[in-house]
């Protein structure tokens, strides 16, 4: 499946973005989606995921402030984005994966979109 991500920008700290993975050529039924993020000069790190059936799982540092969803599978995969800080700042990447529950590393999803640039400004 090809991904698409948008919806970053540059928002001041506090602020909110809502974040969009859309698949081309085919629809999401049947995949995990996972979020990641990559900083500059840091290796790409995992934000959150959710199963096929909508279970879902955060890191730590994005529970309580992100929000990962999906409506179906025609549907954009949503990463709503509240009270950013500015070490949230990052490209973020959706990914996609057949693997059952919220996979949480890199090597378990197979279809990567373009990334998104996200700017938190203090």
């Amino acid at each position: 499946v090809q991904l698409q991500a948008s919806g970053g920008g540059l928002v001041q700290a506090g602020g909110s973005l809502r974040l969009s993975c859309a698949a081309s050529g085919r629809t999401f039924s049947g995949y995990a989606v996972g979020w990641f993020r990559q900083a500059p000069g840091k290796e790409r790190e995992f934000v959150a995921a959710i199963s096929w059936r909508g279970s879902t799982y955060y890191t730590d540092s994005v529970k309580g402030r992100f929000t990962i969803s999906r409506d179906n599978a025609k549907e954009p995969v949503y990463l709503q984005m509240n009270s950013l800080k500015p070490e949230d700042t990052a490209v973020y990447y959706c990914a996609a994966t057949k693997r059952f529950g919220t996979p949480r590393f890199l090597y378990e999803y197979d279809s990567w979109g373009q990334g998104t640039q996200v700017t938190v400004s203090s």
